[in-house]
């Protein structure tokens, strides 16, 4: 008998699984998808409108020299490799603690008092005007150095992803199912190992967006510059010595009274958003190389 009505409960499961939704679900469905799409399409309309003004004012001004030519030279060679050398600094130094400070407040600090003050903090800084941290910057290290230099706005830069990485490294490894952390500790996998060849693994394309956000950012940022590597019309000397950027750039050529000069700037813009979409795929690049290792 029992076997009868399990049989039973099993067809009528499948013929209502098979069966078509009703016309009200469907359309309900229907006119949702309808909904995200435009809202979609409404979301992007702005960044798509911006994309455009910068490529149809400034694709006219590009010039081969101004890849390989300092800004003495009518180039932007030198400030193309400051912002390259600045941010990568500044990435070499906020990335590895951003990871780590995210991992310890997903995985090893969950209820901790410090952990909850470190959070406080990172979060603080999230809202911390850039201007301030050129300041800040400016006084641990130009002011101790003497100089302003490449070092100090990469210190800046730091600074500015920190925070940036370290939160959306902590979202990303919550994201992660609890089912995979107990499934390797039930295999006899240690809590170190458990976290850094499982959680860590699985959240690597979060991270990677992470840090592709804190570039885009720090990137684009021109205050703390100003504060900390000032500028320069030829090249740099060193990382010791005051460096180009391409943000500090658009802002001197912005305030150029010569009309054609000052036109230059979204052809500067152009340059500064390919820098930032080149970083952001060399990270998705080494984020699905480590990811199929």
């Amino acid at each position: 008998m029992s076997s009868y009505i399990n049989r039973e409960n099993i067809e009528s499961l499948s013929e209502e699984l098979l069966s078509p939704l009703p016309t009200q679900r469907r359309f309900f469905s229907y006119a949702m998808n309808g909904l995200s799409f435009i809202l979609s399409l409404l979301a992007l309309f702005p960044l798509a409108s911006i994309l455009w003004e910068i490529i149809s004012r400034g694709i006219s001004g590009l010039k081969s020299e101004m890849f390989y030519l300092p800004l003495i030279e009518n180039g932007f060679a030198n400030a193309i490799i400051g912002t390259i050398i600045m941010v990568s600094f500044g990435a070499l130094l906020s990335i590895p603690i951003g990871i780590m400070t995210g991992i310890f407040l997903a995985e090893f600090g969950k209820t901790n008092k410090i952990t909850n003050f470190v959070r406080f903090l990172t979060s603080i800084l999230t809202g911390v005007p850039s201007i301030v941290v050129g300041m800040f910057a400016y006084g641990v290290v130009v002011l101790i150095t003497k100089k302003f230099s490449a070092f100090a706005g990469g210190f800046a830069l730091s600074v500015i992803m920190l925070p940036i990485i370290a939160l959306t490294t902590e979202e990303a490894l919550k994201l992660i199912p609890t089912q995979q952390r107990l499934a390797s500790a039930a295999l006899g996998g240690t809590r170190f190992q458990t976290t850094f060849r499982i959680v860590v693994k699985s959240a690597i394309p979060g991270i990677t967006t992470g840090i592709a956000l804190a570039i885009a950012r720090a990137s684009g940022e021109t205050a703390p510059l100003l504060f900390t590597a000032l500028f320069s019309q030829n090249w740099s000397d060193s990382l010791m010595s005051p460096t180009a950027s391409l943000p500090v750039l658009i802002f001197n050529l912005y305030n150029n009274p010569d009309p054609e000069i000052n036109k230059l700037v979204w052809t500067t813009s152009i340059i500064l958003l390919s820098l930032v979409l080149f970083f952001s795929l060399i990270a998705r690049l080494l984020s699905s190389k480590s990811r199929f290792k």
